[in-house]
């Protein structure tokens, strides 16, 4: 058969790899302990499935729910944004239902990119991002992340050509892998560097919630978060767009529920795009959606107090082994450097970890040419487990 060439860059996916290797471990008996996915292991609220089974029942959400049915869930989402951000939304034109973040970053691409356009993407940075620009037939610029800066791309560093062909840059803070955080200025710096080189600035916002308050440096940027939204570096919405996921804070990571909000003519956009592709979700999942927006938040804080008490423990397991690591101040895992002998070859690191030990980590050049060097461990099993790992891991160096 014979397949289109947007195919090529998606067919090696290191994360498959890994699959692969934690399969053989398994094979020969290995406990294992995965650390590679950051897939909450903790249970979505009470209230929010029972939303959702009140739903089963009555077969009005039994059929195609089409965007005019979606408007409860945009108004939660609109009125959610406002009082987290002090941010005015129109949930007619500014909110838009999506299948999780990750669909709104696959497929925003296809609105934007001709063949041959560029998208400025973070290196190292989520998979999809890239796999969307692919996709488009569009090519990829990565702003390399480095630890002296701050995990945070150095914008001048973008070539003139570069940047007169691009038609998108994409960001994602609290940062996947690298556990960093951006401060408003840096989001105003980049929403003028967008608005000045007419391109559409996008934000992916999975982890607004998993931050530590504790660590000293974060400023509280509006009453109900410790980090900026890019809307509020540009609160006109004249080049941005935000995604958010309930994967993360409501731990719905398998019902696939999040949103777009922002520019009124990107997700306008995006919406032709999604009508081309699929319909929305069940409702039954919308109305569990809402619930969890709009009802209580004690059990937010619970969850990031659970990955705090789960930092400080790996952590400070890696520290008593000799594995000097810093503490992460956001999201749910540790970016780690790679001790000698593995400083150049993460992939190896992890597919000879998992081999021998169990414990399964995620390669940082699985993230792009910039991760190489690092490992990225997430923080979803319990203390004693985690400890465990690290016991293990100890053993293998």
């Amino acid at each position: 058969m014979q397949f289109a060439q947007r195919l090529q860059p998606l067919r090696f996916n290191v994360f498959a790899e890994m699959d692969r290797a934690k399969a053989a471990a398994l094979s020969v008996g290995q406990q294992l302990i995965d650390l590679s996915l950051g897939s909450s292991d903790l249970p979505t609220e009470a209230h929010v499935l029972a939303a959702i089974a009140q739903s089963l029942d009555d077969q009005n959400t039994h059929g195609y729910l089409l965007f005019n049915g979606t408007q409860a869930f945009r108004q939660a989402a609109a009125d959610w944004y406002e009082q987290k951000f002090g941010i005015k939304v129109n949930p007619e034109t500014e909110v838009l239902p999506l299948i999780g973040s990750q669909e709104g970053t696959a497929h925003l691409p296809l609105a934007l990119l001709n063949p041959g356009d560029f998208a400025l993407l973070l290196d190292p940075g989520y998979p999809s991002h890239a796999g969307g620009v692919y996709l488009a037939s569009g090519q990829i610029y990565p702003m390399p992340l480095l630890a002296e800066n701050g995990f945070l791309p150095v914008l001048a560093d973008i070539p003139t050509a570069v940047v007169a062909q691009s038609k998108m840059m994409v960001l994602s803070y609290p940062h996947n892998p690298t556990a960093a955080i951006a401060p408003l200025a840096f989001f105003q710096e980049a929403v003028a560097f967008c608005q000045q080189h007419n391109i559409v600035l996008v934000h992916d916002f999975p982890y607004v919630d998993l931050v530590f308050a504790e660590t000293s440096g974060i400023v509280k940027s509006f009453p109900q978060s410790l980090v900026p939204s890019i809307l509020q570096a540009d609160p006109e919405k004249s080049v941005s767009i935000e995604f958010f996921t309930l994967s993360k804070s409501y731990n719905m990571g398998g019902f696939r529920i999040g949103y777009a909000i922002g520019n009124a003519e990107l997700i306008k956009a995006l919406r032709h795009i999604k009508a081309a592709v699929d319909f929305n979700q069940y409702r039954g999942i919308l109305n569990g959606a809402i619930a969890a927006l709009t009802g209580p938040q004690a059990e937010v804080k619970n969850t990031v107090a659970t990955f705090r008490q789960r930092r400080d423990a790996f952590v400070n397991a890696l520290h008593r082994i000799g594995w000097q690591v810093p503490s992460p101040q956001a999201t749910m895992y540790i970016w780690a450097k790679l001790p000698s002998p593995w400083e150049n070859n993460s992939v190896e690191f992890c597919t000879q970890l998992v081999k021998q030990t169990g414990v399964a980590a995620s390669p940082g050049a699985g993230f792009g040419k910039s991760g190489e060097g690092y490992v990225r461990f997430a923080l979803v099993h319990e203390p004693p487990l985690l400890e465990t790992a690290v016991a293990r891991i100890a053993k293998f160096l």
